[in-house]
């Protein structure tokens, strides 16, 4: 069935309660999945796409960013989306642009957001853009339930941190974390990766098998040390290739407890980013 398709934010409230997949477009399977995943809820599912200016930097890919909606909505409708909510930049931010990226700017932010020195120390301003435009998502749809791939790992953990901050704000709003889904050959599955050539997928490859490789290290240096050499064989430019805390991001002494490996790094212009859970050694 063809989903509804929704770019009044006033049209919104008969979908409250639903289950909601929120994107910025350009959508493949690995938002396929979450979309399914939603629907097997039983609740309607509700897919937001948005290009959310406040989240990119002065030199990040904004105006690249592909824009691909008569694709996406056929996934959409393949998947079992029930409506698809593609608001103007007015409707999320109705005083403005500049005022939007002021008021970003002086956000309260939980922790995970600004101590780990991952992706809050490449991508300075991300978090605040995504905890302003998710927060604006969250307000207008108003879901039961909201799905997030482990792809992003840091980025889910801040929306489930900021979601904990605010309990009776968001109304007991669940969020449902989904596994990371990932190409036959093991790359996981990303809207940048279109932006690679043929000859650079095998490269690419190299953050998954760095993961693999960390999974077999006893100890959280050896795993970076290991991620590291890994990547570079790979001839990937790394910016962090790290262990930390499976919840807060922050550095681990050991594997006693839930570990991530994270890693982001860059194949000429595409920024990659990957991670994969750690095994526990007691």
């Amino acid at each position: 069935m063809k989903p509804a398709l929704i770019d009044d934010a006033s049209s919104l409230a008969p979908w409250s309660g639903c289950a909601f997949v929120p994107t910025m477009g350009a959508l493949h399977e690995g938002h396929a999945s979450l979309i399914r995943s939603a629907a097997r809820t039983g609740r309607p599912v509700v897919v937001s796409i948005f290009v959310n200016p406040t989240q990119f930097g002065p030199s990040e890919d904004f105006a690249r960013y592909p824009r691909t909606l008569d694709a996406d909505l056929v996934t959409c409708a393949a998947a079992g989306a029930a409506a698809v909510f593609v608001p103007s930049v007015e409707a999320i931010y109705p005083r403005g642009l500049e005022a939007a990226r002021e008021e970003a700017a002086n956000l309260p932010l939980p922790a995970v957001a600004t101590q780990p020195r991952l992706e809050d120390a490449c991508r300075p301003g991300h978090f605040a853009g995504v905890v302003q435009v998710v927060t604006r998502l969250f307000e207008l749809v108003r879901p039961a339930a909201a799905h997030f791939g482990e792809k992003d790992w840091q980025q889910l953990r801040v929306i489930t941190d900021m979601v904990e901050m605010h309990p009776t704000r968001f109304d007991g709003l669940r969020i449902v974390p989904e596994p990371t889904v990932r190409e036959d050959n093991g790359l996981a599955m990303s809207s940048r990766n279109r932006y690679l050539e043929p000859c650079q997928i095998e490269a690419a490859r190299g953050l998954s098998r760095a993961l693999q490789v960390a999974c077999a290290a006893q100890h959280p240096g050896t795993a970076e040390a290991l991620m590291h050499g890994t990547l570079e064989e790979h001839g990937l430019e790394v910016q962090y290739a790290v262990v930390r805390s499976a919840r807060s991001l922050m550095p681990v002494q050991g594997f006693e407890a839930p570990t991530r490996g994270l890693i982001a790094a860059k194949l000429g212009n595409v920024r990659l980013i990957d991670t994969m859970a750690l095994p526990i050694w007691r």
